[in-house]
């Protein structure tokens, strides 16, 4: 017997949970959110993940073709559209089609003439320096109701999740490195003067402060000039 719609999208979700929990690289996870969008909203032609950073760059994830990026192209370009309102303002943007859309008109209309009618958009997250959304379109007005949106919003969840893992472990890993940087340039500086440790690393804050750069920068420069 086949599976019900109902099974078949709780067992994709339950797949992407281990997917998202996981240590597997963030592409291969956004990968598999925008495909499991198209897969499980029927009308979808296409999806991908659009990142917005503060001063106006645009930045397309997994897109599942290439029209995906054709309109992220045309939304960057009007510098408005129901990716951008979802990433910056709303949770969820709905377009039933782009033919009578008001809200982005010229953007809209650019999109209806490449055949595109509805879409949906999901916020991600809006961090400090960067927004994201989850953009899913259609080539049939009216493509998307209700039942869309929950899924949509259940395969967004995820894909915020691999985001913030993500940019979670570069910080971590950044913190370690500048670490081991700083632990290298103290041992330099405790061989080359004959200090101790917290010697060592107030030479490293006075030299940080009187040159107006950042720490690693100093230990950096110490480790350089060895």
């Amino acid at each position: 017997m086949a599976n019900s719609p109902t099974l078949e999208l709780a067992q994709r979700m339950a797949d992407l949970s281990r997917s998202v929990a996981a240590p597997r690289d963030i592409d291969h996870v956004l990968d598999g959110v925008t495909s499991a969008a198209v897969d499980l909203l029927a009308a979808a032609d296409t999806a991908g993940v659009l990142l917005v950073a503060k001063g106006g760059k645009f930045e397309s994830l997994a897109g599942t073709s290439e029209l995906i990026y054709e309109l992220d192209r045309l939304q960057q370009k009007h510098g408005t559209g129901p990716c951008i309102d979802a990433a910056v303002n709303e949770l969820v943007v709905r377009t039933d089609d782009f033919k009578t859309e008001k809200r982005w008109a010229p953007y809209s209309q650019a999109v209806w003439k490449m055949g595109v009618r509805s879409s949906l958009s999901f916020k991600l997250y809006t961090g400090d320096r960067t927004a994201g959304a989850l953009n899913v379109f259609s080539k049939e007005a009216g493509g998307f109701d209700a039942d869309s949106e929950v899924i949509g919003s259940v395969l967004a969840a995820h894909a915020a999740a691999a985001i913030l893992a993500s940019r979670e472990a570069e910080q971590l890993k950044s913190a370690l490195l500048s670490r081991d940087l700083i632990g290298q340039a103290k041992g330099i500086l405790m061989e080359r003067y004959q200090v101790d440790a917290v010697g060592a690393f107030e030479m490293l804050r006075k030299l940080s402060q009187q040159m107006n750069v950042a720490l690693t920068d100093v230990a950096q420069r110490v480790v350089d000039t060895r």
